[in-house]
């Protein structure tokens, strides 16, 4: 029986996607708007994806400072031979020495003091738009994180409300749980006490025995899974130390809702989780842009300023000894000045080819991602005709209830009052009271289930002012 209410406390599943100071108490006042602002403040989740959007906004502010020329400023003081050597060799990797001097017809090991000071600007100033695509990549790239942002406040938002539709529930099935279990043995003093007096067979006793054990296991049921809906909750708001229990807002086991099925206000382009994906779609297009202007050159301006000093003087003639001092500040103070200035283009003809499969590549990537968007927004729309045929139903099922529990009370009344008499058996007596358990739960129920069925709306519609607005 108890897996049967269990299954009524989630008749709405809503299946969409707070590290907070230690003050939780045994018992918490919460209202639902409190509990909402609570997790979306506070809940770990969401605390990550503001650190990822704070993180995308100040690469961007970098990736607008790339265009700027690279200005470098190099100082060296070395000391060491100048043997010079005829013959070709190519620096690769820096695997080379500078060391220029004459080609002598033996090895020379004079060493003295040497010094290079140089300042180098670097601007690649025209490369067919490539760092204002970098730029608009990294835009795209900020506008996917706030709707990622947005989508897992969203989900949360939709979280957290079930979550606390879900404790209410609960907590009315341990009420419903506790006055059957008052009722189990009032009846039993009733079995009891005509049993004594030979009125009603002693068998009679144990039946009433056996309804008192059984209404005690599932009120520590209903106990346990009120816990587990407590902790679940706890767990969506951040509390480190979960309370006991939550005092929280009848108004959504009462009554309806002031509009249960109410028209939404939100295109469907416009669904927070439908914008994350179209974002991520903007993204790899950008992408795919800023790759295609790898293939074209690339047009730089270079100008270079450099100051050397040197320990060693001019030979005399081929083949003598090089006039050298030992001295460091000789060797380090700049006598030569030089500076270079001009513009230089470069273009690796071969990136044509590779850039073509990259831009290929990241095509593929972005149907990918519209093929995630497509089914996404099939599913949104799938469930928001289901969230109005949930509804028509729960609101149908609501009016029922009260009806449902008036006639189970009144055959309750009518049961004992025969059984008092010995006009009804205990089966008949046992079976009014269930009957009037049974309707209890559907009418506590009743009205949860109408603002599940309306946050469910809610969720697949993008509006959750639906929900939140219609207390």
């Amino acid at each position: 029986m108890f897996n049967k209410i269990a299954i009524c406390i989630s008749l709405v599943a809503v299946g969409l996607m707070l590290t907070t100071p230690d003050y939780a108490q045994e018992i918490k006042t919460l209202s639902m708007k409190e509990a909402i602002q609570l997790g979306v403040d506070n809940y770990p989740a969401i605390q990550a994806k503001k650190n990822q959007l704070n993180s995308s906004k100040s690469y961007l502010k970098e990736t607008k400072t790339e265009y700027l020329p690279d200005l470098n400023f190099s100082a060296q003081q070395v000391y060491g031979t100048i043997n010079g050597q005829n013959g070709p060799l190519v620096g690769y990797r820096g695997l080379a020495a500078s060391s220029s001097g004459p080609a002598l017809n033996h090895q020379s090991w004079n060493a003295a003091f040497g010094a290079l000071y140089l300042t180098n600007v670097n601007w690649d100033f025209f490369a067919f738009g490539r760092a204002m695509e970098r730029i608009k990549v990294q835009k795209q790239v900020v506008n996917r994180d706030e709707a990622d942002l947005g989508q897992q406040q969203f989900q949360h938002k939709v979280r957290v409300a079930s979550s606390y539709l879900n404790v209410l529930a609960a907590q009315r099935l341990v009420k419903v749980q506790q006055d059957n279990l008052n009722r189990t043995l009032d009846v039993r003093r009733v079995v009891v006490a005509r049993v004594k007096n030979g009125l009603n067979p002693g068998v009679d006793s144990s039946f009433a025995n056996t309804e008192v054990s059984n209404a005690r296991i599932q009120l520590t049921n209903a106990q346990q899974n009120e816990q587990e809906q407590v902790n679940q909750l706890s767990q969506y708001l951040g509390y480190d130390t979960p309370p006991s229990d939550f005092v929280l807002d009848s108004t959504f086991v009462v009554r309806n809702p002031a509009m249960p099925d109410p028209p939404t206000t939100v295109g469907q382009q416009q669904h927070p989780v439908l914008q994350f994906y179209k974002n991520r779609i903007q993204v790899s297009d950008e992408q795919a842009r800023y790759q295609r202007t790898f293939a074209l050159p690339t047009f730089s301006l270079v100008g270079t300023f450099q100051g050397r000093g040197s320990g060693f003087t001019l030979a005399p003639a081929i083949n003598t000894p090089v006039a050298y001092t030992g001295n460091y500040g000789s060797g380090v103070d700049p006598t030569r000045f030089n500076y270079v200035i001009g513009v230089a283009t470069v273009w690796n003809f071969s990136s044509l080819f590779r850039t073509k499969y990259q831009v290929q590549s990241q095509k593929f990537i972005s149907k990918q991602y519209q093929n995630e968007y497509d089914l996404v927004d099939q599913q949104l729309r799938n469930q928001q005709v289901l969230a109005e045929t949930r509804i028509s139903t729960a609101l149908k099922n609501s009016k029922e209830a009260p009806i449902q529990i008036k006639s189970a009370n009144d055959a309750y009344v009518q049961k004992i009052t025969l059984y008092k008499n010995g006009l009804a058996s205990i089966v008949d007596f046992t079976q009014a009271l269930y009957v009037l358990y049974r309707a209890e739960t559907n009418n506590y129920i009743a009205y949860n289930n109408v603002w599940q069925a309306l946050l469910f709306k809610a969720a697949s519609t993008g509006d959750f002012d639906l929900f939140i607005n219609n207390f």
